[in-house]
């Protein structure tokens, strides 16, 4: 008894195996797991620890830094005290829901970081965040 291949079981396959796709998304996902968090953090600053809270996703978001020197960058561009108003009253101006994280480092003395507060509230700043770790 031999076997011949019915002529109806020779239909073109049209199914797309996903398998391979699957695994190059994998890999995606794992790369920008791994290298999310260390683009979050250009300044190097030393944050003072406090407990974990929810974070705010918002567009309008501008990140004033003092570093342990008791240097001033805003958005990673160098400011001096002196024009940090003027910068600051601007991009408010700009953006009406403006809001402002400081990350200010836990060696800055506090009457650098509260100058800094005191500028960003003189220039109309009405979103101030602090932001801290773990």
């Amino acid at each position: 008894m031999a076997f011949k291949p019915d002529s109806s079981d020779r239909e073109v396959m049209s199914e797309i195996n996903v398998t391979p796709l699957v695994d190059v998304m994998l890999v995606l996902l794992v790369v920008f797991i791994i290298t999310a968090p260390l683009l979050t953090q250009a300044v190097k600053v030393d944050l003072p620890k406090t407990e974990k809270t929810e974070a705010v996703d918002d567009k309008d978001l501008a990140t004033l830094a003092v570093d342990a020197k008791g240097l001033i960058t805003l958005n990673d561009r160098p400011q001096t005290l002196e024009n940090l108003e003027e910068v600051l009253r601007t991009l408010q101006e700009a953006n009406a829901n403006l809001s402002v994280q400081l990350q200010a480092d836990q060696a800055v003395p506090y009457g650098r970081v509260a100058e800094v507060m005191a500028l960003a509230h003189k220039a109309g700043v009405t979103k101030l965040g602090f932001i801290t770790r773990e």
